[in-house]
């Protein structure tokens, strides 16, 4: 359905990437316009959307005129940034957020869908250690730069706006990833403990939550959804993951520096260390008060891997 045909299109930002595509996908699913903010309209991603039905937009984050651009005549915006894996001391990701927000505010938008992070606000800043500084550095930046971009949503005066805060993505069990030694190999490396219960979501849902306030604003209005759909353990995981691999996936059990000594970024390794100690409020309980379709890691896997190797 062209946009021209049904005024009430949604721009999704980061529609090439992990929560923006699930966003843009869900939303043509149902029917909804959307126009995809992309730096290169001739990426492989950004033809996929458009053969799915987007109209793509060349823009940029640090480009506020480009960020005008594309929210004027938006009835919604979906918004997500991610800090700066090359730049961990930057705020790229709060001043990011503050320019859409802006752009949004200047075109008159009327609802503000913004993904941040299960936790960030008053549960982070309540964390053991935190008033003492014992996460100062990368870990305080990331927390307060996700807080600062959700007080800016709340504040900016849209007339619905809804805050989507989910778990530990389950993509994270997808190689090459973070959580596997040289990114690739079969084996974790992370000292996330193996009994330490993560709140787990796809972006699926992410994308599904979106879709959800959209078709229902007054419900999702000033709504914190703290997004999850399973909770289970690494010990607990491994088992699942052997299963749909078909070969043996053993439950970690790294310390902190043995994962240092074996090449993890700090800054992971710091962030597992938060992982540990600070239990993320994201439950599956909270999308089922709002109806909110959820995923569980069984069959999240088993949609990825539905044919295990022989």
């Amino acid at each position: 359905m062209a946009d021209q045909e049904n005024p009430r299109w949604v721009l999704v930002t980061g529609a090439t990437g992990k929560q923006g595509g699930a966003a843009a996908r869900a939303l043509l699913a149902q029917g909804t316009p959307v126009r995809a903010l992309v730096r290169d309209v001739h990426s492989q991603g950004a033809e996929t959307l458009k053969a799915l039905g987007a109209i793509l937009v060349r823009g940029d984050f640090d480009d506020l005129e480009s960020l005008r651009a594309a929210c004027t005549g938006a009835y919604a915006v979906f918004s997500v940034q991610t800090p700066n894996l090359n730049a961990l001391s930057s705020d790229s990701d709060r001043i990011q957020g503050k320019n859409l927000v802006d752009a949004a505010k200047a075109a008159h938008v009327t609802h503000f869908i913004h993904t941040s992070v299960s936790g960030a606000g008053e549960h982070h800043r309540g964390a053991p250690g935190w008033k003492e500084g014992r996460w100062s550095g990368w870990n305080e930046r990331y927390w307060e730069n996700k807080a600062a971009t959700e007080e800016l949503v709340r504040s900016a005066g849209f007339r619905y706006w809804t805050l989507i805060k989910p778990g530990f993505f389950m993509e994270n069990f997808i190689r090459p990833s973070f959580l596997f030694a040289n990114f690739v190999e079969d084996r974790f490396l992370t000292a996330i403990s193996p009994d330490t219960t993560l709140s787990l979501v796809t972006v699926q849902d992410v994308g599904a939550a979106c879709a959800a306030a959209i078709r229902a604003p007054e419900k999702f209005n000033k709504a914190s959804i703290e997004l999850a759909g399973d909770r289970l353990t690494l010990r607990e995981i491994a088992p699942l993951l052997s299963e749909a691999w078909g070969k043996k996936i053993e439950a970690p059990h790294l310390s902190l520096e043995e994962t240092l000594a074996q090449g993890l970024m700090p800054e992971l390794a710091r962030g597992q260390e938060w992982i540990n100690t600070v239990d993320s409020p994201a439950r599956p309980s909270h999308a089922h008060a709002l109806d909110l379709p959820v995923t569980s890691f069984r069959t999240w896997l088993h949609k990825n891997w539905p044919h295990p190797p022989a």
